[in-house]
């Protein structure tokens, strides 16, 4: 597919990194940079910029010699990710669920149905549109740091969170919560709100304890 865009670098961040947090673009070995520009269509400049900026976010990392790689999952990084949102996420949406205006309501209820329904559907979003509908109930808090610091976080979370939905029915439970969480947002219930959001994030990263291999037990030499 080709590009015609006005600001090709950002389009480029984005579309990258949609392919790392879907698995389109495989962890165990070096991103084949010749045949991405060329799906992308594109030069190989722009695109070591974007992943530049990705290795920034921490999604890739570059090796001497050796180019850029998709960062492995890691139990180290689950707990420092979500052991970060922990600390910042329920607050910051009890705060938004005080401050959110009829159309950011809005927004957030179609953001869940349209999660729903990819659920339903076992679509390839599921994952995309999780991360969609938590920044949905984050950002009317009109906390810029606490939401850049969140929306950050959430990128990273996203390949764990597609982990922690692979087993057969995590995702319809996932969903019960969410809906919990959101009657509790849209009723402006900030003690009830933070305590379901602080077991949902804590019960996601305890079933990646339970997923995700010991670091120490890694392969040697594996990027």
């Amino acid at each position: 597919m080709s590009l015609v865009v006005r600001n090709l670098s950002d389009q480029l961040v984005e579309l990258v990194r949609d392919r790392i947090l879907s698995g389109a673009v495989a962890g165990d070995g070096a991103i084949r940079q010749d045949a991405l520009a060329a799906e992308l269509g594109v030069s190989k400049i722009p695109l070591r910029e974007a992943l530049g900026r990705l290795e920034q976010e921490g999604l890739v990392r570059a090796q001497a010699n050796r180019g850029f790689f998709v960062r492995p999952l890691s139990t180290e990084e689950a707990e420092e990710v979500f052991d970060l949102r922990l600390t910042l996420e329920p607050a910051a949406v009890a705060r938004a669920a005080t401050r959110a205006t009829d159309d950011e309501r809005a927004f957030a209820t179609d953001t869940l149905e349209t999660l729903y329904r990819v659920t339903d559907e076992h679509g390839e979003g599921v994952g995309a549109f999780n991360r969609a509908f938590h920044l949905a109930l984050i950002r009317p808090s009109r906390s810029f740091v606490t939401n850049s610091i969140l929306e950050r976080l959430h990128v990273l979370s996203e390949r764990y969170v597609r982990k922690h939905l692979e087993p057969l029915g995590r995702d319809e439970r996932a969903n019960d919560e969410h809906r919990e969480i959101f009657k509790a947002w849209l009723a402006r219930d900030t003690d009830t709100l933070q305590r379901l959001m602080h077991d949902h994030i804590g019960q996601t990263l305890e079933d990646l304890r339970r997923q995700l291999p010991r670091d120490d037990a890694a392969p040697a030499g594996k990027p």
